[in-house]
């Protein structure tokens, strides 16, 4: 027969932020056993006491502690080079049938040149460029006919490069974001390969922004 605390685990341990925010001290206990009691007597099959789950709760969590932190803090201290990028610019622009051609014959008037910060994302309706200023007046010679959503001058850029475990480790980027968050940077955009992880943010921003990432293995 199942009991309270292993209930209590099993719909915990679903919830990875719900976790962690129990083991950081961040909910009110209380209020959860509350939000969760109706959950908690359907797996049992018999009424529970509120105090019984709160019980339950705060047994919990010093072994979610041990469960969540190892894995993640692994892959977090095992983050390599943060390559910082200055001068860039953003753009938007409509999704069209011309689009991917004209950004071929972009790539292409820049031949192998290393020294350009380029990125493009396509989405749905609309697509991104991220590039360096040098290259400000060229992307908008050569999308001149295609519809400019948007534009962001003054910016910068912080990439990781990722260890190979960052795709099994549940809650990785969630900590990135997490810590950014915290320390009120504002994020502009966000580009992301299977080992890389780029944050696109404004000038002012950018100091703050590499000293929390080469500083989080320590959070």
């Amino acid at each position: 027969m199942i009991t309270i605390p292993q209930v209590v685990e099993k719909i915990v341990s679903s919830q990875p932020f719900l976790a962690e925010a129990l083991v950081e001290g961040l909910i009110n206990v209380s209020s959860l056993a509350r939000k969760i009691q109706t959950q908690v007597e359907d797996s049992v099959k018999k009424p529970v006491k509120i105090g019984a789950i709160i019980m339950a709760l705060n047994r919990l969590a010093p072994n979610l502690e041990v469960k969540i932190n190892p894995g993640l803090k692994e892959v977090i201290t095992n983050v390599g080079d943060i390559i910082v990028r200055s001068q860039l610019v953003d753009f938007t622009y409509k999704n069209s049938n011309t689009l991917i051609e004209k950004h071929t014959e972009l790539l292409k008037s820049i031949g192998p040149n290393q020294e350009f910060f380029y990125t493009m994302v396509q989405g749905v309706f609309e697509s991104n460029l991220v590039v360096s200023n040098m290259l400000h007046q060229k992307v908008l010679e050569t999308f001149s006919e295609e519809q400019l959503v948007s534009k962001s001058e003054n910016l910068s850029s912080v990439t990781l490069k990722l260890p190979s475990t960052n795709s099994q480790q549940l809650g990785f980027y969630y900590f990135i974001l997490k810590n950014i968050a915290w320390a009120g940077i504002n994020i502009k955009e966000v580009i992301s390969t299977t080992n890389e992880f780029t944050l696109v943010v404004n000038d002012a921003d950018i100091d703050k922004t590499f000293s929390v990432l080469k500083n989080m293995g320590n959070s």
